[in-house]
């Protein structure tokens, strides 16, 4: 850990600020996933430039060494790390984490997976629970919203024990439950 005072940002902006195709794509993520703001999906734009430069990274090592156990182990921790969040399949290859995109990443987040799983009405309650601290993981609170959801995680979200949506005669919670039952 740095030093507490300084903040660095985690997320590098664009370099062409008007660009209208961007701005677009960045709209419709932003009103599909329940977006804050746009620095949201910059900073879910890092983490896949991270995975990505992993990549590049042990491909590079293996072009140039060949396979060397420090090459194989880059690469089954990648991999591991990956395939630990669900954004990539059981026998994926380094192709698959190349071809990654934003929505792999914005799609594990606990705020999407809180909608998709029917706590929530649409993306942004999703997030207003999840700040508000009526949802946790394995008994534990978590307020934060773009936390990353482990697979082994995902089947462990539900409400807070002291919540008031964790009655099923909250009010809420039957609009909830009603409107899931006319999706299906």
């Amino acid at each position: 850990m740095g030093y507490p005072g300084k903040n660095t940002k985690q997320y590098s902006s664009p370099k062409r600020r008007f660009e209208k195709a961007r701005i677009e794509s960045e709209r419709v993520l932003a009103i599909t996933y329940g977006l804050r703001n746009k620095r949201e999906i910059w900073r879910a734009t890092e983490v896949l430039r991270k995975h990505r430069s992993g990549a590049r990274e042990v491909l590079a090592m293996t072009s140039a060494m060949g396979e060397t156990p420090k090459t194989a182990a880059r690469r089954d921790e990648l991999i591991g790390t990956l395939q630990r969040y669900g954004l990539i399949g059981a026998n994926a290859a380094m192709d698959d984490i190349l071809s990654m995109k934003v929505e792999d990443i914005l799609e594990r987040r606990l705020q999407t997976i809180v909608y998709r799983k029917g706590l929530a009405r649409s993306p942004k309650q999703a997030r207003q629970l999840i700040t508000h601290g009526h949802i946790a993981i394995n008994g534990q609170r978590v307020s934060i919203p773009s936390y990353m959801v482990s697979v082994a995680d995902e089947a462990a979200i539900e409400y807070y024990a002291t919540s008031s949506f964790s009655d099923e005669a909250n009010g809420e919670r039957q609009r909830i439950m009603n409107q899931q039952n006319q999706r299906a």
